[in-house]
């Protein structure tokens, strides 16, 4: 089912077949083991399954959902780093599911990833300069050495890092957590594409530095008419740069909403469980005492119903045994939740 995104004043409309990026039932399973015909049935993780959403050009739609959710297994499918199982994924009315290598590498030109390790993502070895320059190497972008370094430095500038010939020669381990993922930025932006699919980018930072590096993301996508796929387990992050919330669970959307609506008037109950989960400003002694224990879990075999019955206090026969579908309950509200009634109502 795909879910038409909300308009700038909260109501949604029906998009058509060129959406900017859409995703229609989308599933990556992963097998468990080799183990053929004569040695019983192979097993799968079911990492991403039947996910559906349509982004706007110019948006940041944000996806939020603790470690092992699924997140990252969508992000690298949607940017082909993973090959999907099933569903069709369309970027500016182009079928890229079935695209071969050739095709992708053309159209990396236009889709690019900031990745979630700034330590991890750039190679130890290397110069600064031959990291950010790589991307246009790859697509020979430029005919001459000097064409190359200025473009180089400009994007260094851009993310607000020096590019003297210093920079330009040290290696990764020279540099601070915050300035690696503005390296990372960098590289990612010198191709100058238009939609930029960001994986946790702040997660591994310090508090002090994680400010700047959304500061500096969100004016990169005001200068630039960037798109924004952003993927975070934190509420308060998604609310300070998403236009879009899906909230996500053992492999599947169970809520998604305007940033302010998802935030302040929560229908799932993961997702009030999310909001819970946030520590309070001001110790509080009764923090912490209504959420249910319990991690998300890795599924093989799915169990009927709703994935997050185990954990949920409203969980009854129904959950346990009809799977909810994720249908509009709010001026472009979505919730996957059998104990919704009626306009943010949840049965009691």
């Amino acid at each position: 089912m795909g879910i038409a995104p909300a308009t700038d004043d909260g109501s949604t409309k029906v998009q058509d077949q060129h959406a900017y990026f859409k995703v229609n039932n989308l599933r990556k399973l992963f097998p468990l083991n080799k183990r053929g015909q004569f040695w019983g049935k192979r097993q799968y993780i079911h990492a991403v399954d039947d996910v559906s959403f349509e982004i706007k050009k110019g948006m940041t739609y944000g996806v939020v959902g603790e470690s092992g959710c699924g997140k990252t297994t969508l992000a690298r499918t949607m940017m082909h780093l993973e090959e999907p199982t099933s569903g069709e994924m369309l970027f500016k009315g182009d079928d890229i599911t079935k695209f071969n290598r050739k095709q992708m590498t053309s159209l990396r030109r236009q889709m690019q990833m900031v990745f979630q390790d700034p330590y991890g993502s750039l190679n130890p070895v290397r110069t600064i300069h031959n990291i950010v320059a790589e991307p246009v190497r790859v697509h020979s972008i430029f005919d001459n050495k000097r064409d190359e370094i200025d473009k180089v430095r400009e994007m260094l500038e851009v993310v607000g890092l020096p590019s003297d010939n210093q920079t330009l020669e040290k290696r990764p381990n020279e540099f601070s957590g915050g300035e690696r993922q503005r390296i990372g930025i960098a590289r990612s932006l010198i191709l100058e594409p238009e939609f930029i699919v960001a994986d946790e980018p702040v997660s591994m930072l310090d508090a002090s530095v994680r400010a700047d590096i959304i500061s500096l993301m969100r004016r990169l996508k005001q200068e630039r008419d960037l798109t924004y796929f952003f993927i975070t387990h934190e509420f308060g992050m998604a609310r300070a740069i998403c236009d879009r919330i899906a909230v996500m669970y053992a492999g599947r959307l169970v809520e998604v909403a305007n940033a302010a609506a998802i935030v302040d008037h929560p229908l799932h109950p993961y997702t009030q469980l999310l909001i819970d989960a946030i520590p309070p400003l001001i110790p509080d002694e009764n923090w912490g005492k209504t959420i249910p224990e319990g991690e998300v879990p890795y599924f093989t075999v799915p169990p009927p119903g709703c994935r997050f019955n185990p954990r949920c206090y409203k969980a009854d026969e129904l959950c346990r045994s009809e799977m909810p579908e994720l249908i509009d309950y709010r001026n472009g509200h979505y919730v996957s939740c059998h104990h919704v009634s009626g306009p943010g109502q949840i049965k009691k």
